[in-house]
């Protein structure tokens, strides 16, 4: 029976279907669990070779902890919403949920082909109506809980795209999705309150150490960016408060830095602080320096912050609160409106970013902490405050503490904490998405959709021409009836960001879908199941779908929808996929087809080469070689299983290991050796191309030796260890071989195979290697050395000279120290 990938795989999918193998048992059938989840798919029209990995990574965990008799949640679903189902309605006229639904179809039937072993009874697609229904209940309740609310402020308008975006999904002042330069814009839109959660995010974060990169947990805290400081305000100086014709007194800036505030030399606000915006609409200032702000307002924060480091002087002034002095107020592009009300102090000597500026503007440098530098540079390290008033003499860090106690004792400030976290603009005007189930009232105002009303579905006889939005657009859909007082009313326009569809997905997959018409989480269920016992993704999901995600699950928990607090207990964050050193795209023109490597190879050849070419954490290059390489291996592992009787098996336990030759010891020794790193990889270091080469490894001291039923015990153990790698090569050798009774049981070591009849021991004189000697692992060291110096290659070493030091690592080798 030769290898045949085609008729193996095809034999063993349709056998996992027929026979709901992979579907989790209920949730009251008293086994312990495990919920594996890969983070699921936009619907975009074919899988990639990142899908790949990602799916053959989650499916290794569920197919190991299923033989291992947990109950495995291992869902699949599509995260169907979004912009691109409208660019392809327009390039292609059609409509994006007939273009979604048709890619869904294509795409699961790939997934497939690759015998992962999802849960077919609980897969949906996130544009599903049902789904709809139940995030439009979660987003009332948010509003009636004060977590969402509406309000207007200057957002990340893609003019391509004619959408809003997060700051999370820029990338170098463009639209993630489609690349288009981002421009600023005030307009109304929901909010939901993440801020509100800040502390709890970070705090939580302690929770996961340990089981989550320390890279992604660094990413959330710098981007949560909590700080301590000191807020307080700078008086406008008369001549400033003429000017602005006293609509302004002052204004309030943050700093953490209290021990250098008599170093202040400047002032600088944000494009956007309000006084800028009323000294350009009054034309305070000259057309250049207008010209100049608005260019800067144009750039998004993210991008301010890498850009070098720009200015304008506002020709005005405001009273330094300690010393009494003037002090020059700037604009720059450094300073972020989102952040300590859009207004800083600089100290030049000690911030490095105020350094720079004063350095370029000429500004004045103030030098408030005793050091020893020529100032080529800011000083930010420690000393004695100097030019300080009272507080000179003292250290900094100790001053800081006091200057703050003394704005508060006199009412000129206080200590204040921030963050850099920004509560989450969900609106965005396109038609694939979840529609906002709000009601536009002239008496009412906003009034949220009766429950019993929802879903608010999206209307299908829409034409998407990529302006404006079709819901504002459609002729009837947004004329309705006010839920509270009836009278005629338009509904919300605007749909939800896709990404809160991604935020609690995991939740609706642990809800029994017996009850997912009753409910959209179901607490009992989700007591079970949650929280997810490994997560798998890309690491570029970092900050945007984790910390919604975890927000989310911290929301819903307050709103009693769920008890669970953090949704993923451990997170493996894969590397992508490379060819010619470069990721794959179609532009680049080095996209390899998963497609076309299943149907040359098989799935198990994809899935074992996507395990083995490089450690999960790490980026994959990819090599049509190795390809074949790992294709052979399977085809070697499947062929030589067929030379054995099923017949002649008699147990594992008819092996009488004493009783082995030299070859036989050692390739028991290999395949015990491939099952104890089967144990390590799956329970701590996720490295499965270990493991493989474990497996290589044991298979060819197995070809060493003939003892038919040592070959029985290695194939015994193999495909079950890689039945969650290349599962349907090990299924078809497991059935044939032992009816698959070696899937039923966890599978013991056997310490026996591990006791060595000899070791062989390095020589070394005078630390150099000499030779070897084979000796029982109970020799006595005098015994060690008598055999050692015995050796016909020793002796010439030690012959007439003085044996100074005789050492035995145990173990390891013999030292001879000799001279003369």
């Amino acid at each position: 029976m030769e290898y045949n990938p085609s008729a193996i795989e095809e034999k063993w999918q349709t056998f996992w279907n027929e026979n709901n193998t992979n579907e989790p048992l209920d949730e009251d059938c008293g086994k312990e669990k495990k919920f594996i989840l890969s983070m699921f798919p936009y619907p975009s029209g074919r899988i990639h070779m990142g899908h790949v990995r990602n799916y053959c990574l989650g499916d290794a965990f569920a197919r190991h902890f299923r033989k291992n008799d947990f109950n495995v949640l291992h869902p699949i679903g599509w995260d169907s919403f979004g912009m691109p189902a409208e660019n392809a309605a327009i390039k292609h006229k059609s409509h994006p949920k007939k273009w979604t639904y048709e890619n869904i179809d294509y795409m699961r039937k790939e997934l497939e082909g690759l015998g992962l072993s999802f849960s077919k009874t609980r897969e949906f697609a996130t544009s599903d109506e049902l789904y709809s229904k139940w995030e439009q209940e979660f987003i009332i309740k948010m509003y009636e809980d004060g977590l969402l609310y509406q309000k207007s402020a200057t957002v990340n308008w893609c003019p391509h795209d004619l959408t809003v975006l997060a700051n999370e999904q820029l990338e170098e002042g463009c639209c993630w999705r489609c690349g288009t330069e981002v421009v600023q814009k005030e307009m109304p839109g929901y909010y939901i309150a993440i801020t509100k959660f800040s502390q709890t995010l970070l705090d939580d974060l302690k929770d996961l150490e340990g089981q989550w990169p320390s890279q992604v947990l660094t990413m959330q805290k710098n981007w949560i960016g909590r700080s301590e400081g000191l807020e307080f305000d700078f008086s406008l100086s008369d001549s400033s408060k003429t000017k602005l014709a006293n609509n302004f007194d002052k204004y309030t800036v943050f700093t953490t830095r209290p021990d250098t505030v008599y170093g202040v030399s400047y002032s600088a606000l944000a494009p956007e602080h309000e006084i800028v915006t009323y000294l350009i609409e009054n034309n305070l200032l000259s057309d250049e320096k207008i010209e100049a702000i608005n260019a800067m307002k144009k750039v998004t924060e993210r991008d301010r912050a890498t850009e070098e480091k720009t200015g304008l002087d506002l020709e005005i002034t405001v009273i330094h609160p300690l010393t009494g002095k003037e002090v020059p107020v700037w604009v720059a592009n450094f300073v972020l409106a989102s952040y300590g009300g859009g207004a800083v102090m600089a100290v030049p000597a000690h911030d490095q970013r105020d350094f720079e500026f004063a350095k370029k503007y000429d500004l004045p440098i103030n030098v408030v902490i005793e050091n020893d530098t020529d100032m080529s540079e800011a000083f930010t390290g420690e000393g004695k405050l100097i030019n300080s008033d009272k507080y000179d003499g003292q250290k900094n860090t100790k001053a800081k503490k006091g200057i703050l106690y003394d704005f508060e004792q006199e009412s000129l400030g206080k200590k204040q904490i921030n963050y850099k976290l920004r509560d989450w603009g969900v609106s965005r005007q396109r038609y694939w998405g979840a529609p906002i189930p709000f009601v536009h009232c002239n008496d009412c105002g906003i009034v949220p959709e009766k429950i019993e009303n929802l879903p608010v579905a999206l209307p299908e006889d829409v034409e998407i021409t990529g302006e404006g939005n079709p819901l504002e657009n459609h002729p009837t859909w947004k004329h309705t009836s006010c839920p509270k007082c009836g009278k005629d009313a338009t509904r919300e326009t605007d749909t939800l960001d896709t990404f809160v569809q991604s935020s609690w997905y995991f939740l609706r997959y642990a809800t029994n879908p017996k009850k997912w018409n009753d409910v959209g989480i179901d607490k009992n269920d989700t007591d079970y199941w949650m929280d997810v016992d490994q997560y798998v993704g890309g690491i570029e999901h970092a900050i945007l779908h984790l910390l919604y995600a975890r927000f989310f699950t911290k929301a819903l928990n307050q709103l009693g929808y769920t008890n669970s607090s953090e949704p993923f207990k451990n997170l493996l964050t894969q590397g992508m996929v490379l060819k010619d050193g470069a990721k794959m795209s179609k532009s680049k023109g080095n996209v390899v087809d998963p497609d076309a490597i299943v149907s040359k190879y098989g799935a198990d050849t994809a899935r074992l080469f996507m395990m083995f070419a490089a450690p999960p954490t790490k980026e994959l290059e990819w090599n049509d070689s190795a390809v074949e390489g790992a294709y052979r291996f399977i085809r070697r592992f499947y062929d030589k299983s067929t030379a054995l009787n099923p017949d002649n098996f008699k147990g594992l336990d008819s092996i009488v290991h004493s009783e082995l030759s030299k070859d036989e010891k050692e390739a028991r020794k290999k395949v015990y050796e491939a099952l104890n790193k089967s144990n390590e990889v799956m329970n701590k270091t996720h490295t499965f191309n270990t493991l493989i080469s474990s497996c290589m490894e044991a298979l060819n001291a197995l070809n060493t030796q003939k003892n038919e039923q040592v070959w029985f015990e290695g194939y015994f153990i193999m495909s079950n260890i890689l039945e969650p790698i290349i599962p349907h090569a090990c299924w078809e050798i497991a059935d044939r071989l032992f009816e698959r009774k070696n899937f039923d049981n966890i599978i013991k070591v056997k310490d026996e195979v591990f006791t060595l009849d000899s070791i062989i021991l390095a020589i070394t004189i005078n630390g150099k290697k000499r030779g070897e000697i084979e000796v029982s692992p109970d020799a006595t060291k005098e015994e060690i050395l008598d055999l050692a110096k015995a050796m016909e290659v020793t002796k010439k070493w030690i012959d007439g000279k003085e044996m100074v030091k005789e050492i035995v690592v145990p173990n390891k080798l013999v030292n001879l120290v000799v001279k003369g």
